[in-house]
């Protein structure tokens, strides 16, 4: 039977993969509304988002919520080390929000380019940011046996946790185009399902040169991981999602693509997971000074308290979400209640 530090381990982490998942093609289509032609297609990329991308962001909220509540420790030496990291992120996350709600207030050329680069390079900036947040968690970061942060900013930009960041970014890339591809027709679908394609062979490449670094820069990842069965379920998940993708594309199942691009990204997070457990956070400087789920987590009253009202409070955020994507289903059209 599980104890309430691995049922916490285990929650985070579904927090995290909701939130790659959700706000993940969020970021996708913001990078790719980079690249659009005309206003109308901007207007669409905005609007295909439009109704659920603060919904979306829920799941990063409730993350860090959970975090604070459950592994305070964690928490306290997370966000002081990525102190201007996060910073640089929340800056990134609010001209994205700031952008979809301002840009069509006002009928000028000048505005509305400011807004759709303040969009474009919002959505590119975190997407990377997560990816190098996550890197380095894998990579381990310097802390002492105190549970301190040791290192500094320029340390966090390491060489692994930017080609992480990398990853991320095209992975969320590839994810919004497959979401387009169920908010568009026409021109704009074709386009969204070449986008996908190219971007899924990127994909694919990122992935396998990004694991063969970890071997050699997180060998301790490997210990004992091959021999977890969780392990080889989520691989393999992972693989068949994957291949799956552009079959479904070919074929016109765009629904599907989705769900498999969904997959890809939640086993991802679950291969990193059980390659960490019971680690939260690793020592770069002595992995005997890491945050685990036991030495770094709140008091068992506490998490069984804040368990409770997990089980209250996430059918809720899961019931929510599902409501809202089922009413907003459908293709985006441009109205003038539109962004």
């Amino acid at each position: 039977m599980m104890d309430l530090n691995t049922i916490w381990f285990i929650l985070i982490g579904v927090l995290i993969a909701g939130y790659a998942i959700l706000d993940g093609f969020d970021f996708g289509v913001g990078v790719l509304h980079l690249f659009a032609r005309s206003n109308h297609e901007r207007r669409i990329y905005m609007n295909a988002i439009g109704p659920v991308w603060d919904g979306n962001e829920v799941w990063l909220l409730t993350g860090g919520g959970a975090l604070f509540a459950a592994f305070p420790i964690v928490y306290a030496t997370v966000f002081s080390g990525f102190y201007l990291a996060l910073m640089l992120l929340l800056t990134a996350l609010i001209f994205r929000a700031v952008s979809l709600e301002f840009r069509s207030k006002i009928d000028s050329q000048s505005w509305q380019k400011f807004w759709d680069w303040s969009f474009g390079l919002g959505s590119l900036l975190s997407s990377i940011l997560f990816g190098v947040a996550v890197g380095n968690i894998l990579r381990g970061i310097p802390i002492d046996e105190n549970g301190a942060f040791t290192g500094s900013f320029g340390g966090l930009l390491n060489s692994y946790s930017v080609i992480i960041g990398v990853l991320s970014l095209v992975m969320f890339a590839m994810h919004g185009a497959i979401y387009l591809t169920l908010k568009t027709e026409g021109e704009l679908l074709e386009k969204a399902r070449k986008w996908a394609s190219g971007l899924w062979i990127w994909f694919i490449i990122l992935y396998l040169f990004a694991t063969i670094y970890t071997v050699f820069e997180s060998p301790f990842l490997f210990e004992g991981t091959m021999s977890t069965p969780l392990f080889w379920i989520f691989f393999l998940l992972f693989l068949i999602s994957v291949i799956l993708i552009p079959i479904s594309l070919k074929g016109v199942r765009y629904g599907r693509a989705f769900l498999y691009s969904s997959v890809a990204i939640a086993s991802i997070i679950g291969v990193s997971a059980v390659s960490l457990f019971p680690r939260l956070v690793p020592s770069l400087t002595d992995l005997t000074y890491s945050l685990t789920a036991y030495n770094a987590s709140s008091t068992p009253r506490t998490l069984k308290v804040m368990l409770i009202m997990a089980l209250i409070g996430m059918p809720l955020v899961i019931g929510y979400t599902i409501y809202i994507y089922r009413v907003f289903r459908g293709k985006a059209v441009i109205t003038d209640e539109s962004y």
